[in-house]
């Protein structure tokens, strides 16, 4: 029985309520019945339903006043509505009030059969995609950006609060650092999130064929051009376009993205006609774009139009607080794609991760972590397991003693800087346990910090 649609028949004559609940119930539906839309209330406030077959003329209240309830009571049934006095003006107001189909009466059996299974296909349809969107929004939402550290923090504050504008945002940061990642958290926190997320990686398409691939052609525009296309500006449009490596962008299709970006419409080679499109830009690079302006190579007025809000995300060397959680995550990613069972990562192993330069950011980790994962023997990750160039570059710089220093107590004052930088680096700037490790009382770690003049070291 749980498992069974429940339909509330609403009618005036007794007969077409007991005729409609003998012919439901045999295809398996649940049914109650009521008089008109006062007793349908009622029966809401006792059960739901998920269809409503209900008649417009009614004594007391009318199917339109039921509607018009429903809507204000947010009853989230699905209303087909019935009448002998079937016109194209009833069947479209009943549209207008919330109204799923309209069936004229007198009808076939069939016909009441096959709306109400139409209506079960649209509502499957319907949370099908509302767990699309969940799922989505678990992958791309901040849920899915792992972080403890202030500076991302403050990102993802500024995400929630420009997500709803449709503002240019432009992404700043080094490859690996999550740019993308940022780009559909935008996306997806916002109004948008049922439109398209169109990403493009401007430095990957061959230049003469960009301008096609964004702004569309019409058949005929050039020698290849064998048909009519749709550029990735109209894929978008209602939606979002990420453009990846915007710095790589020519010089010519600069111009023609200020247009698109003013105008808010684009023009497909070799076409005459203008096509409005309602597109968010998010746009990514790992150039600084203000240097790039100054050496000519992008146009000031393109920059400033993107640069309208900012994000600089920092490498994963200024974030070292988010290494452990960042393993965590990785191995419990990779532990469901690699169906291994691995519970963690070796204290000295970490100690290497805390370490590293990772010039390739969070990519660079994850890459490693899954390597690791997929040749640790046991059920953790050791210290063998790492890729080799982990195992062997040392961060912070080798320490090195000039030739002609032979005072043992300036090289003592060096190597203990060394130390101390070392230590607050592979606890992320925590100095509680950055004592621990030096073997030193907190209170001496604080001195030694100030005399040395050491920044806060993440």
């Amino acid at each position: 029985m749980a498992d069974k649609l429940r339909i509330l028949i609403v009618d005036d004559e007794e007969n077409m309520r007991h005729m409609l609940k003998v012919l439901l119930e045999k295809e398996g539906y649940v049914c109650e019945a009521g008089a008109d839309g006062q007793e349908a209330l009622k029966k809401f406030e006792q059960d739901p339903y998920d269809f409503v077959l209900c008649d417009i003329r009614m004594p007391r209240m009318d199917g339109s006043e039921l509607l018009r309830e429903m809507r204000r009571r947010q009853i989230p049934a699905t209303v087909i509505m019935m009448s002998a006095y079937g016109s194209e003006d009833t069947a479209l107001e009943a549209m207008k009030l919330g109204a799923y189909d309209y069936i004229s009466k007198p009808f076939k059996a069939e016909e009441i059969v096959l709306t109400l299974k139409k209506a079960e296909e649209r509502e499957r349809l319907q949370k099908e995609n509302l767990l699309l969107r969940r799922q989505v929004l678990k992958e791309y939402g901040f849920g899915n950006i792992i972080t403890k550290n202030e500076r991302m923090q403050e990102i993802l504050q500024t995400i929630t609060k420009i997500a709803e504008y449709k503002s240019t945002v432009l992404i700043v940061g080094e490859s690996g650092t999550g740019k993308e990642l940022i780009a559909k958290a935008l996306h997806y926190s916002s109004l948008r999130r049922d439109g398209p997320f169109v990403p493009v990686n401007c430095g990957a398409i061959p230049e003469n064929l960009l301008e096609s691939e964004l702004f569309g052609h019409v058949r005929g525009a050039f020698t290849d051009a064998s048909y009519t296309k749709k550029g990735l500006f109209e894929e978008a449009d209602g939606g979002t376009l990420f453009l990846d490596e915007i710095g790589e962008l020519p010089l010519l299709l600069q111009v023609k993205l200020l247009r698109v970006l003013q105008e808010e419409e684009v023009r497909r080679v070799g076409d005459t006609k203008p096509i409005r499109v309602n597109v968010r830009i998010i746009a990514a690079t790992i150039r600084d774009l203000a240097e790039e302006v100054k050496k000519g190579s992008f146009r000031s007025d393109l920059y400033y139009r993107l640069n309208v809000l900012a994000l600089q995300l920092p490498p994963l060397r200024e974030r070292r607080d988010d290494i452990p959680t960042l393993v965590d995550a990785f191995i419990e990613r990779y532990n469901y794609r690699l169906q291994r069972q691995i519970k963690g990562i070796s204290k000295e192993a970490l100690g290497i991760l805390m370490d590293y330069n990772w010039e390739g950011n969070v990519r660079e980790l994850e890459n490693a972590i899954e390597r690791a994962m997929a040749l640790a023997e046991g059920n953790r990750i050791e210290v063998h397991n790492l890729p080799p160039q982990l195992r062997e570059v040392k961060t912070g710089g080798e320490l090195t003693i000039p030739d002609y220093e032979y005072s043992i107590k300036k090289v003592n004052r060096q190597v203990e800087e060394e130390l101390i930088r070392r230590a607050l680096r592979r606890t992320g700037g925590n100095r509680t346990q950055a004592a621990k490790l030096l073997e030193i009382s907190h209170r001496a770690l604080l001195y030694k910090i100030k005399d040395f003049g050491i920044e806060e070291e993440r």
